[in-house]
């Protein structure tokens, strides 16, 4: 009696999984005042960037650095390489209080998602 509700239930989180994947590739509006962050390295964001993006590299500590200066009533879009990275940060932006940011993922996806130009 119960595998036939157990096997619902398992078509659903894995259903759910895939409708929040596609969601990703939605159309993304910033306002004007949203602030760009690339949290990738230097030679990353020398090679390509979304224009406008301020580059504050995760890895090398200039995030965590400058986390404690940045306004947490502001609105934020992060974005890295493959989504990795700004999911880190975004995570440490909201264990930090901040409300209004966005997981823009990869560089790529960001750029698709926004129509924001990659620029360098």
């Amino acid at each position: 009696m119960f595998r036939p509700l157990t096997a619902l239930a398992g078509s659903l989180v894995v259903l759910a999984s895939i409708a929040g994947c596609s969601a990703a590739s939605d159309p993304i509006e910033l306002s004007a005042d949203t602030i760009l962050i690339d949290v990738r390295t230097p030679a990353e964001y020398s090679q390509g960037h979304l224009d406008g993006a301020n580059l504050l590299d995760l890895t090398g500590g200039q995030f965590a650095a400058a986390l404690p200066t940045l306004d947490p009533d502001a609105e934020y879009a992060v974005y890295c390489k493959s989504g990795n990275r700004s999911g880190q940060a975004v995570a440490m932006m909201q264990d930090a209080g901040f409300e209004n940011v966005i997981d823009l993922g990869s560089i790529g996806d960001a750029a698709s998602a926004t129509q924001i130009e990659v620029v360098q």
